[in-house]
This record gives structure tokens, sequence and C-alpha cells, in this order.
């Protein structure tokens, strides 16, 4: 197809095209833009989530073994999740220091290890650990209550909440992805050697 040619169809082409077509990619483009956008802010936001909890539950691991080759000498349980919870966001390139502390989301409600025989018979909540401040560390919970003639489970709990991007409005709600907390809890049976 020669140069001359091709001027002769593209201008057929565009005298062709009607004023509504013009108006209705118009409509159309940002929309799909817009589409676009929130897949990938909401894929962003399950990947921090999956990642979240990947990481509670190796903090969690590290909290109850009992022997740990990668911790600290002396370090307690929350040090170890701590520390386990770092590693795994630092491996997914995800900071860090947007864990929010714990006196801003509330630590789920588990009963102290044997404490109680059931879960509405829960008088007062195991606490996090105080000195880990934005890594809920609660050990020595109840994870699963007696049965007639059988035993209750204990171990500890690893919780965190991961603050999404910074301020990003979705356009035309009240929906601001900045706001969001995304949550990661793991409990692990408590191990004995």
């Amino acid at each position: 197809m020669g140069m001359k040619q091709w001027r002769t169809t593209l201008r057929g082409l565009m005298a062709g095209t009607c004023a509504s077509e013009i108006a209705e990619t118009a409509i159309i483009v940002p929309l799909f833009f817009m589409i676009f956008l929130a897949i990938f802010w909401f894929g962003q936001a399950y990947r921090i989530y999956g990642t979240l909890t990947h990481a509670t539950r190796l903090g969690a691991e590290a909290a109850v073994a009992p022997v740990c080759a990668t911790c600290a000498t002396g370090a307690t349980p929350a040090a170890n999740a701590q520390a386990a919870v770092y590693n795994a966001l630092a491996a997914a390139h995800l900071d860090k220091n947007r864990l929010v502390g714990t006196t801003k989301w509330t630590p789920p409600l588990l009963c102290g290890c044997g404490s109680v025989n059931s879960s509405s018979s829960c008088k007062s909540a195991a606490l996090c650990d105080g000195n880990v401040h934005d890594v809920c560390v609660q050990t020595n919970v109840q994870l699963s209550y007696p049965s007639p003639g059988g035993m209750g489970t204990c171990g500890i709990s690893v919780s965190a909440r991961y603050q999404y991007a910074g301020h990003f409005p979705i356009p035309f709600t009240t929906v601001d992805l900045g706001s969001m907390l995304l949550p990661g809890q793991a409990q692990m049976r408590a191990e004995t050697q």
C-alpha cells in the first residue's frame, strides 16, 4: 500500500466518522480506565492481605517453636513473632512501618488457656504482649474448647493490621482506600518437645 493510497484510506475513515461515535468514545474510555484502575488497586489490596496472612502465620510458628534457629538469644515469643512478620513483609516488598499499632484496632477476643469450658463463658480476653506494639501476640490462649471426655487446645495467636496505600478516594463514593486496614491473623497450637 503506497503512501497516497494510505492517505486516501485514512481520509475516507475520518470523513465517515459521525460525531456520535466520538461522543461515545469520550464516555467509554474513561469508564474503562476507571474499571482498570479499580481492578489494579483491589488486586493490590488482595495481594497485601494474602501476604499479611502468611506473615502472621510465620509469626505464630516462630512464637510457638520451643527452639528457633533464626531467633535472637533470649528473645520472647512476641519478639520472635514480630521479627518473623517483619521478615515476611520485607520479602514481599511491603513497608513494615505501615503496620498499625494495636491501640488503633481491637485485637481478637480470645480466652486464657484452661480458664473456661466454652467461648460463651469467657470473662476476660487475653491481652496482647505489651513489648510489641504493631503486632498483637496473645500467648497461652484457648484455641479450642474441651468436649466431653476431651481436652481443649492451647496456643498462640498473632494478628496485625496493615494500612493500605495513601489517600486514594473512589470517585462518586465515600470510600477511601487509604483508610482501609487490611487484617491478618493466625493461630498455632503450642508445641512441646
